[in-house]
């Protein structure tokens, strides 16, 4: 079972819900270590004092904020606890709004809460139900790991969903922050009714099932591969931006074209590249030019391929059909 990360009351006018609080997401990314390049011998950290070069253990820091230029003022744990906000076990909340009126840039983190023991129950699930019959989100303060934060609550089948948010002044004015933003440019009304047309062609139901980690699918494939001293399969170079100059109706239209086969999701392009592996299973290399080989490989996307040498660009397709062939054993087996 997960544990609480942060436990205290829910208030709700003149009620309190001992609550618990439980991460709600998790990050599924490759984890790396740091070696020194050309050993095995892992790179450490430690907390050493700048002027001595000694270690200091963790006990003995304190934090200190910067007054003036090289001048601090230094705050121990016990200070910083004596000005935390009142109930700093508690999320309070002051208000109730709609969620459409909260712009999604202000949204952090989400969380779980969950009653922490049978006799919070009751008011947990009343609070849930009478946040869903009037729906509305919850907006609430707290304080947590030295920090106090803005937080959104809302319900779900049944849960509260606590979203940590920014506060107003942490949110960057675009204007203020960035450069070549366009004016109220007038715009060809054919170009406008393209550019519909396309969204609605492109118009799917919400499912976050239809997307995935392509990137850390491929990192991992990367890691398998260079266990065994495989031949890895990557995607395509980037395209610089602003390569080209291209018509924007053209563009549209062109668009438009390829969308009538549009499916939900980011992965489809993966299942082309899988029948195109399956397709080139038969071929015989050994008949085929360097030129031919070199196509082949930019199909498959093989990186270096430009590079490569005639054996070793038969070697590199070989290796990616041998994969394909093993992976289609292993479905069907």
């Amino acid at each position: 079972m997960a544990r609480a990360i942060w436990t205290g009351s829910l208030s709700f006018g003149l009620v309190n819900v001992p609550v618990g609080l439980f991460s709600a997401t998790q990050e599924h990314e490759v984890r790396f270590h740091q070696f020194e390049s050309g050993t095995s011998s892992r790179i450490r950290y430690k907390r050493v004092n700048q002027d001595t070069g000694e270690e200091v253990d963790y006990d003995d820091i304190v934090k200190g904020a910067e007054v003036d230029e090289g001048k601090y003022v230094m705050l121990t744990a016990e200070e910083l606890a004596a000005v935390e906000p009142g109930k700093s076990r508690t999320i309070d909340i002051s208000d109730f709004v709609e969620a459409s009126e909260i712009d999604p840039i202000y949204y952090q983190k989400a969380y779980y809460l969950a009653p922490t023991d049978d006799t919070a129950k009751k008011p947990y699930a009343l609070l849930a139900r009478a946040m869903e019959k009037a729906d509305r989100i919850g907006i609430a303060t707290f304080v947590m790991r030295d920090k106090q934060y803005l937080a959104a609550i809302r319900p779900k089948d049944g849960v509260l969903i606590l979203e940590t948010m920014y506060f107003a002044d942490e949110v960057r004015d675009p204007k203020k922050e960035l450069e070549n933003l366009p004016g109220r440019t007038s715009s060809r009304g054919k170009d406008i009714t393209m550019a519909l047309n396309l969204i609605d062609a492109l118009s799917a139901s919400w499912n976050p099932k239809n997307y995935r980690d392509t990137y850390t699918e491929r990192v991992e494939q990367l890691v398998k591969a260079k266990k065994k001293d495989r031949v890895v399969v990557t995607e395509g170079d980037a395209e610089e931006a602003g390569e080209k100059a291209v018509d924007l109706l053209a563009a549209l239209q062109a668009s438009l074209e390829r969308s009538k086969d549009h499916r939900p999701g980011n992965t489809h392009n993966l299942g082309k590249l899988e029948t195109r592996k399956r397709e080139i299973t038969d071929v015989d290399l050994g008949d085929l030019s360097k030129a031919d080989l070199i196509g082949l490989a930019k199909e498959l996307d093989i990186r270096g391929r430009s590079k490569m040498k005639t054996d070793e660009l038969r070697e590199a397709i070989e290796g990616v059909r041998n994969e394909s062939s093993r992976a289609k054993s292993r479905r069907a087996g």
